[in-house]
Formats: C-alpha cells, sequence, structure tokens
C-alpha cells in the first residue's frame, strides 16, 4: 500500500494520546501493514538507574512493528513535564517544524503507516509564533482526535474540532477514551459527540486501571480508516 500517515491529536494533555497512538500501531500490524510511531516533541523524562527515559517515545517505540533511529521518532526532548514552548525556552531551544517535517519524511519512507503524537491538544504552543496546529499543517495529514471522555468534554472536542477545520485538515477519526469511570450520563454524551462530529468513531476505550495497548488494540475499528 502508499506510505500514508496520520497526525493524533487530543482534546487536552494527559487523555490517552499515547496509549491510543500505541494500540493503532498494534491493531495496523495485526493486519499486516507495517507501522512505526512518531513523537516529534515530548516534555517529561523519569530517572530510571541513572538515565532519563522518555515513556510516550519509549511507548511508541514498542508499538512500532519496525526499528527505526531514535533521531527519526523524536526530534526534542525536554526533561520538565511543563508546556513544551516553556521547556525549549528554559533550555535555550528552538523548535523547528522544519526539522520535524524532514524527519517525518525519512520515517514515513520505511512503513506502510506512520502514526505522528502531537504534544498536549490541538493548540498548544510550540514558540512565539507557532503551535502544534501549524506543525500538523505542516505535515499535512488527517488527524485521528481522542476524546477525554469526563465532564467537559463536549465543548473540549467540539472546539478541537473546529480548530482542526480552521487549519485546513481533514478529520479522519475520533476515539472516545474514559477518563472517569463515574461519567454521569456516559452514553449520552457519547452520542451527543457522535452526532456532531463529522468523521467515524473508531472506537470506546472503557476505564481500566492499567491499560494495555494490546487489548485497547482490539477495541479499535481500522476498517473506515484504512480500507
Amino acid at each position: 500500500m502508499p506510505a500514508r500517515g496520520f497526525f493524533v491529536t487530543g482534546t487536552d494533555t494527559g487523555v490517552g494520546k499515547t496509549l491510543v497512538c500505541s494500540a493503532l500501531l498494534h491493531a495496523l500490524a495485526a493486519r499486516g501493514v507495517s507501522a512505526v510511531g512518531m513523537k516529534p516533541i515530548v516534555a517529561g523524562a523519569v530517572d530510571v538507574d541513572g538515565r532519563w527515559l522518555y515513556e510516550d517515545v519509549e511507548a511508541l517505540r514498542a508499538a512500532s512493528s519496525i526499528n527505526a533511529p531514535d533521531a527519526l521518532i523524536n526530534q526534542y526532548a525536554f526533561r520538565a513535564a511543563i508546556a513544551p514552548h516553556i521547556a525549549a525556552e528554559r533550555e535555550g531551544v528552538s523548535i523547528d517544524v522544519e526539522v520535524i517535517e524532514r524527519a517525518y519524511a525519512k520515517l514515513s519512507a520505511l512503513a506502510d503507516v506512520t502514526i505522528v503524537e502531537g504534544v498536549g491538544g490541538f493548540k498548544v504552543p510550540l514558540g512565539p509564533h507557532v503551535d502544534t496546529a501549524d506543525l500538523a499543517r505542516r505535515l499535512n495529514l488527517p488527524v485521528i482526535l481522542i476524546v477525554g471522555m469526563r465532564l467537559g468534554c463536549l465543548n473540549h472536542a467540539l472546539l478541537t474540532q473546529a480548530a482542526i477545520g480552521a487549519a485546513g485538515l481533514q478529520l479522519a477519526g475520533w476515539v472516545a477514551n474514559t477518563l472517569d469511570a463515574r461519567m454521569p450520563m456516559f452514553e449520552e454524551n457519547l452520542a451527543a459527540l457522535n452526532e456532531r462530529i463529522a468523521a467515524p468513531l473508531l472506537g470506546v476505550v472503557p476505564a481500566m486501571p492499567q491499560p494495555k495497548p494490546q487489548s485497547v488494540a482490539e477495541l479499535l475499528d481500522l476498517g473506515r480508516l484504512i480500507p
């Protein structure tokens, strides 16, 4: 199949983008499609035996069906778990979307599908005059939206859908990831989103104490995403 890619964003930070990206990679591999994950910008490292590890990057690498150079998977890594433009300023780094674009071009040549995980939500600043929407526009990829199912998700999801459209990008699909197991009127909120989001619902992820990408992959329907 011709190489293709998707840009994965979320309604907020901490809504399960990495989990769903990893699940997408497993689901693609199960369909016989070679797939690789990319996390251009990551903020937040953990010290493991004196070595700084970035869990999001490691998760995508583990879920990918091909091996790729580290420099193509991740271009900007900041230790502090703070907004990326603030982290970059503190470390004296300027995030350059052209650097990411060149890395994506090389990475996407290695697999059938490349899953690019954004950072935070869709409009997170990356610098004085650039944000995540600009990055997605530069890569010109269809977008998959992860909706964190909790109180307030309707507004966040619909505003994000509007921002994706304003950027001139296609919303290819969305995933409902349950963050609050006790969310009032869950089914009604899900139905409201399904009626208003102009893209197919790819799956509903229930609340899990320790979700595994392989298990989440079984909940995703990629039939309308990858023919």
